[in-house]
């Protein structure tokens, strides 16, 4: 039988092909940008199948407790996703058909993701209780440990029983291999992760260290920013964290700032020699320096005949770090040194606001809702393996 309608596996009665394997393999690299080494297939092909069956059982769970994705929410996401990437739906569509995927792989995927954090919150956090007295210990601590470092940490976590601790660990060192190279490692949260943060990239948000389990702790502390972590046994599994950056608690940094700008952009032709650009650009260079605030923008645009795009609210931490360490020093009315390339534009940034945020303590409801994050993650790991533990799976 062709392989779009032979069962790989049955779960619980719902079949998964391989054709529906393959399309999610497609559909990894393409989130990722990143073509998947013949030599990792196999093992990818069993991590995706792995991933299906705990989609399906998710689902199933679902709407065993009446929860129901509506194709219009799914709609929503898929048109937000399209539109990311400057597309409409069909464009993207077309673009999954042509790359090996298909959007129906999408859609489940969304489904999903939808299903399970509707079912977290009706089966696992309304049984999750945090005390006033857990919370105000937490602002206590930190109050008193104001100007230490806390960290903005992502992690992968991949369940394990004593069984299975040796395939697991190869797998993570595997995934940890395509990390270092370059990997997205919001896309490989988002499809290998089984913690509750998968769905937005693993990501922990701001934490310290007293706040993770003891291994972690350990190794992030000893972790500079921008690093992936080695594999890290953990109860019931493995984690590999990235330390995304670091923050001192409850003390001003101008990191934090919150900007206004405005870019201005020049093109070239196509086929722009470097010889004939390195004037042109030394003099938008020279234009930018004596900018003259933030209304002289136009001005060098309409003289360069560039584009100029304007953006309130910009984070400087969610800045790329090279334009932090551009930024840092400028002033309100100042340029940027122009960057970019020939073949995608040159540019510079014009400051034309920075408010610095409060860095008071974190509000009541902010430590609450971490407290229950972590316990509703917890929690939802085990209801998972119970999940698999009860399910009829058939491999083919």
């Amino acid at each position: 039988m062709p392989s779009v309608v032979k069962a790989t596996a049955i779960v619980n009665g719902d079949i998964i092909t391989q054709t529906d394997i393959d399309q999610r393999l497609a559909w990894l690299a393409i989130s990722n940008n990143t073509p998947i080494p013949a030599e990792e297939l196999d093992r990818l092909r069993e991590q995706v199948l792995r991933n299906l069956i705990d989609e399906t059982l998710e689902i199933q769970a679902a709407k065993t407790e009446k929860i129901e994705v509506k194709q219009s929410e799914i709609d929503r996401t898929v048109d937000r996703v399209a539109a990311n990437v400057k597309q409409t739906a069909a464009q993207l569509a077309a673009y999954l058909d042509a790359n090996g995927s298909n959007i129906r792989t999408m859609r489940r995927q969304v489904e999903g993701e939808i299903a399970w954090q509707r079912l977290q919150r009706a089966k696992i956090e309304s049984g999750v209780s945090v005390g006033d007295d857990e919370v105000k210990a937490v602002l206590d601590k930190m109050n008193a440990s104001k100007g230490t470092e806390e960290y903005r940490v992502g992690e992968i976590f991949l369940s394990a029983t004593p069984a299975t601790q040796p395939q697991i660990l190869d797998n993570a060192n595997k995934i940890l291999t395509q990390l270092r190279a370059g990997a997205s490692f919001a896309g490989y949260a988002r499809q290998y992760s089984e913690a509750s943060t998968a769905a937005v990239g693993g990501d922990l948000g701001w934490v310290r260290p007293e706040q993770l389990p003891t291994p972690l702790a350990s190794a992030l502390r000893q972790m500079p920013a921008g690093a992936i972590s080695d594999p890290i046994p953990v109860p019931g599994g493995f984690s590999i964290i990235a330390l995304q950056d670091t923050r001192k608690i409850l003390t001003p940094d101008p990191r934090d700032s919150v900007l206004s700008l405005k870019q201005v952009s020049i093109n070239f032709p196509k086929g722009t020699s470097r010889e004939a650009a390195e004037p042109i650009v030394a003099r938008f260079a020279e234009a930018a320096k004596n900018v003259g605030g933030c209304g002289g923008a136009e001005k060098i645009a309409t003289e360069f005949h560039g584009d100029v795009v304007s953006s309130d609210g910009v984070k400087m931490r969610d800045l790329p770090t090279a334009l932090q360490r551009l930024m840092l020093p400028m002033q309100v009315g100042q340029a940027t040194q122009p960057f970019g390339s020939l073949e995608e534009g040159v540019r510079v940034l014009v400051m034309c606001g920075r408010d610095q945020v409060d860095q008071s303590a974190p509000s009541y409801d902010d430590v609450y809702n971490q407290l229950n994050e972590e316990r509703v993650n917890s929690r939802s790991r085990r209801y998972l393996r119970d999940l698999r533990r009860d399910a009829v799976i058939e491999f083919r």
